[in-house]
């Protein structure tokens, strides 16, 4: 075997290693998104509980690996957004940015953590408010919910990309929801956040990807967004665009001054992983990230919309292929939710009640849980109430 053979082997779920390096990304995730929930509030601004959650990561993951010979990058794998209401997602504003939270504002909070490129991202629903959640926003909310739980439950060796897609479209129609388009679940790879293998959120003509299937020790970002509108989110604002991604594989003499400056900056900061505008010279960074992304040096993450009136939910989660089962490693707590809508589907019923572990002799022994263990726990056999979709059931 070659050394780059051996090093690629030693680079997945196999080597105790990098599952801890996963874990550890996730504890961090999961812990900055409690904090960012806490704080939302209404009157906050928005870009300060952006702000927050990368500094609690960037903060945390400074503290780990500080003594080894290597060094090793880690930090923020996707910058914080918070999308409210019919906002689809990517919405992290620049500083200048005064917009605040209101009262009964449905927020989706996306984030992402790295340790030595091994990335944990999650994403959750929350509304600001006291007491359960009703109506159409509790339906939206269990849409995506449950859509995860199925999916937790079909991601897994042997079962296909297409499995994933047929079912989340048919958990979000039990609840009178659609599946928004054009978002894509990637495998997670070593400093690869858009990894090759995907499922695709809704499948149509214009939006094919490869048939796939899942295999053990993969790692995937399982994302799921829900609407009680159309389902197809429009563009309204090329300058509300602040997430980009150095595209690799590309390159492109720049002409103007100001774009070769911001870019530089950006291959030294962010060579790999997405990041914020916010993180760069405001001025220079208006100017000089037109021509970067005209020439597609950045891959923009647009800030999409459904009409006003949609209420749209947001899960994402980070799941693990471990031989012993699905371990899903990144989560939060529902609030209450009482849905107008209630799952009768018995082939739904039937995908809840899959177990996310495999039994094996002996039974490995369990751990003492952590905060950022609880996901691991909630999705063992248990069947999930699909009926409440109480804070038992994780997001």
């Amino acid at each position: 075997m070659s050394d780059d053979e051996r090093e690629e082997k030693e680079l997945d779920l196999t080597s105790p290693e990098v599952v801890t390096k996963y874990k550890s990304a996730a504890e961090i995730v999961n812990k900055a998104l409690q904090l960012v929930i806490s704080e939302c509030k209404p009157k906050a601004k928005i870009v300060d509980l952006c702000e927050k959650g990368d500094s609690y990561i960037r903060e945390q993951t400074g503290n780990m690996y500080k003594n080894v010979k290597r060094k090793i990058e880690r930090g923020v794998a996707f910058p914080t957004c918070i999308s409210v209401n019919n906002t689809v997602c990517h919405f992290s504003p620049l500083a200048s940015d005064e917009i605040v939270f209101e009262e009964g504002d449905l927020l989706k909070i996306d984030m992402g953590c790295h340790i030595d490129g091994f990335i944990a991202v999650v994403a959750h629903t929350h509304v600001l408010q006291d007491g359960a959640v009703t109506g159409r926003a509790a339906d939206v909310i269990a849409a995506a919910n449950t859509a995860a739980e199925v999916a937790l439950r079909l991601v897994r060796p042997g079962k296909k990309n297409k499995d994933v897609t047929d079912a989340i479209q048919k958990v979000a129609a039990a609840y009178d929801c659609k599946i928004v388009e054009g978002v894509l679940s990637h495998q997670l790879k070593q400093f690869v956040i858009d990894g090759n293998k995907v499922v695709l959120s809704v499948a149509g003509p214009e939006t094919r990807v490869d048939d796939a299937e899942f295999e053990e020790n993969e790692v995937y970002a399982i994302d799921i967004v829900a609407s009680t509108g159309e389902g197809k989110p429009k563009l309204l604002d090329e300058k509300q665009t602040t997430i980009y991604k150095r595209a690799v594989d590309r390159s492109y003499h720049l002409k103007m001054k100001a774009s070769r400056f911001i870019f530089s900056e950006i291959n030294q900061k962010f060579p790999i992983m997405p990041f914020t505008a916010r993180a760069l010279e405001e001025k220079r960074a208006r100017l000089g990230l037109v021509e970067c992304v005209n020439h597609d040096l950045l891959q923009p993450y647009p800030v999409l919309h459904e009409k006003p009136g949609d209420y749209v939910a947001h899960t994402k989660f980070t799941v693990l292929l471990m031989p012993n089962g699905s371990d899903r490693v990144t989560s939060h707590p529902l609030q209450e939710l009482q849905p107008t809508k209630t799952i009768d589907d018995p082939e739904i019923k039937a995908w809840l009640a899959l177990g996310t572990k495999t039994k094996k002799k002996g039974g490995g022994k369990k751990k003492k849980g952590k905060k950022g263990d609880k996901a691991e726990e909630s999705t063992e056999a248990e069947p999930m109430d699909a009926t409440t979709n109480g804070a038992a059931s994780q997001d």
